[in-house]
């Protein structure tokens, strides 16, 4: 998994990184966007940044528009929307694609690690009941899917778009893998 921790990320403001730079915390990946139905989301994962951190927690944000066109907006529009909207606090890296030929390698490193999302709700069925194609797995499914990454850099767990950071299954996953130290 060195290839995981060592791909170069870009954040929002433009800074490099890398998921290596984040060693030894807990980390959940999301890919977000802002005019989607799951955007409220943006609080529920600030709230868990927010109550976990001091643990060694964080919660890195990707924003994509691979659904719909549902992140159209540059970097600087972005991290507007997020800071003035949600008063999101954590981490955000500038915009990628997490689907299709353009997917950016991280996103194929995470896919690759867990090809199935757990807890797929009724999502795939209200978007597919609205003549909205959906991607075939294991691609990601839509805005939101959420990639849970260990201490050490392992991808451990992978949850549904519709499964929301409260949710007690990305709970007791954070909870399993900060309670490793």
């Amino acid at each position: 998994m060195d290839t995981l921790t060592t791909l170069p990320l870009t954040r929002i403001d433009g800074s490099p990184d890398t998921l290596g730079a984040h060693a030894g915390k807990v980390l959940l990946i999301v890919n977000v966007a802002s005019k989607c139905g799951l955007t409220p989301q943006y609080a529920g994962l600030e709230a868990l940044y927010e109550g976990k951190k001091d643990q060694g927690f964080e919660v890195l944000g990707f924003p994509a528009n691979d659904f719909l066109g549902q992140e159209p907006g540059s970097d600087s529009e972005i991290a507007e929307f997020c800071s003035l909207t949600y008063d999101v606090s954590f981490p955000m890296f500038s915009k990628i694609s997490v689907a299709g030929e353009n997917r950016h390698p991280l996103y194929t490193a995470l896919i690759g690690a867990i090809p199935e999302a757990e807890g797929e709700g009724p999502w795939r069925a209200r978007l597919e009941g609205k003549g909205i194609a959906m991607n075939p797995r294991p691609e990601v499914q839509w805005n939101f899917e959420k990639f849970l990454i260990s201490r050490d850099g392992q991808v451990v767990a992978r949850f549904a778009p519709d499964i929301p950071a409260d949710d007690p299954r990305i709970v007791a996953a954070i909870d399993a893998e900060l309670a490793k130290g």
